[in-house]
């Protein structure tokens, strides 16, 4: 892909034209790879015809628990591998703890209602195209739903059963709507508390931004959300879910039960490679204290918008120590943004090799059990602060004849 696209570097006709037949195929590819697995019985039917345990089951069975009246059981690894037993009809080795705030309960037990494998199907079919409107909105290319669906954590979030669709889609709409609809935008980062580490960044910087009416639509969303699972849950739904977080954080990162190498965090990594927690919190603190600063002095620059939100897209990927590879549609958000800019101003030498070396080490994961998206981040990172760098010498030096007054706007379409 890389080799298709560096030819027509600056030549955004060019790249449009070979986007989607590109996309296409390698969309194809994945269909193709899914279907061979499930023929072949390692995916969704093991050769024996019993059902196969994905990521997913926490979420039906914690859903099948509200659905019986027992929603604060979901926290009860007891009661809860219990019943993802039930829903694949046999034991399996391990164990996938629901680790969720009490508002996602309610999809959980709407998607219970369905038997466990067309249940995940159907959470997958709700959530891609969730996923792929959000880059087509923010790319505002057609070619960009084939260049989506071709990303390679589609195909790992696919394969997991898991929601990094969902995930990626409201953080897209975020982004998109910061400029000019801040209301709108606060609902969907209220939306993202679903899944909270994805929002430690956010407040901070939009406060010291001066975003009020975003962080005050955020917080109402959130609020709102907390008084319904309350009102629906029970006050022993939150205490159980406060009770079991130290739990949960205890055997993800200090016994590393789900294995160090498969975060894909900076904390993680440094778990994997033999630092102690403190040691691997002090680095994951550092990083989330250096991603702040950068943003900060990136809003403060009269820059193109897309650029600020591609680079919050990679730092709340960078911020969260409780990182996985089917949380990598994320990634897409920023590489949407990144698109736009690229067709509109041309791509910089080396920036399309950089985005094709980024999908190749999330491709690369399951394969080499090495946390290689924490370094597709690192290069995705650092291809957007190159691309702000020159942007904003553009703008100090000669404002208007690199890049053309048009086009360096604060503003999201």
């Amino acid at each position: 892909m890389s080799a298709i696209f560096s030819s027509n570097v600056g030549r955004p006709g060019g790249i449009r034209h070979a986007a989607e037949p590109v996309g296409f195929a390698v969309a194809l590819a994945y269909a193709v790879f899914l279907a061979g697995s499930v023929y072949h019985g390692y995916w969704l039917i093991d050769a024996a015809g019993h059902a196969i345990d994905y990521d997913f089951v926490n979420v039906w069975a914690a859903g099948s628990l509200t659905l019986a009246g027992m929603p604060a059981a979901a926290y009860d690894w007891t009661a809860h591998r219990a019943v993802e037993i039930a829903a694949v009809g046999h034991d399996f080795g391990s164990y996938y703890g629901w680790h969720y705030p009490p508002p996602f309960l309610a999809p959980a037990a709407a998607l219970a209602t369905l038997p466990y494998i067309a249940a995940m199907l159907a959470w997958l079919a709700l959530t891609l195209p969730a996923y792929l409107a959000a880059v087509r909105a923010i790319s505002g290319e057609r070619s960009a739903i084939m260049l989506g669906a071709a990303f390679p954590g589609v195909i790992w979030n696919i394969a997991a059963g898991q929601n990094g669709f969902l995930t990626a889609a409201i953080l897209g709409g975020m982004l998109v709507n910061l400029e000019r609809r801040p209301f709108v935008c606060g609902v969907f980062l209220g939306l993202l508390t679903y899944k909270p580490q994805f929002g430690i960044l956010f407040p901070l910087v939009l406060a010291l931004d001066g975003r009020w009416r975003v962080i005050a639509a955020a917080a109402a969303t959130a609020a709102a959300m907390a008084a319904a699972s309350l009102l629906a849950f029970g006050v022993e739904c939150w205490r159980a879910f406060f009770e079991w977080m130290p739990v949960t954080s205890a055997a993800v990162f200090a016994d590393g039960r789900a294995g160090f190498n498969k975060l894909q965090s900076l904390a993680g990594l440094v778990r994997w490679l033999g630092g102690d927690m403190t040691t691997a919190l002090l680095a994951q603190g550092l990083l989330i204290a250096g991603a702040t600063a950068a943003l900060v002095a990136l809003n403060r620059r009269r820059i193109d918008g897309d650029i600020k939100a591609a680079a919050l897209a990679v730092a709340a990927l960078l911020a969260t120590p409780y990182l996985y590879i089917y949380d990598f549609p994320v990634l897409a958000i920023a590489l949407a943004f990144m698109m736009r800019i690229g067709l509109r101003q041309g791509f910089l030498p080396g920036e399309l090799a950089a985005v094709a070396l980024a999908c190749a080490l999330v491709l690369a994961f399951p394969f080499v059990a090495v946390p290689t998206g924490f370094a597709a981040l690192l290069v995705i990172a650092a291809a957007i602060g190159r691309r702000a760098v020159v942007a904003s010498a553009a703008v100090s030096g000669s404002a208007g004849m690199c890049f053309g007054k048009a086009d360096i706007s604060p503003e999201l379409p």
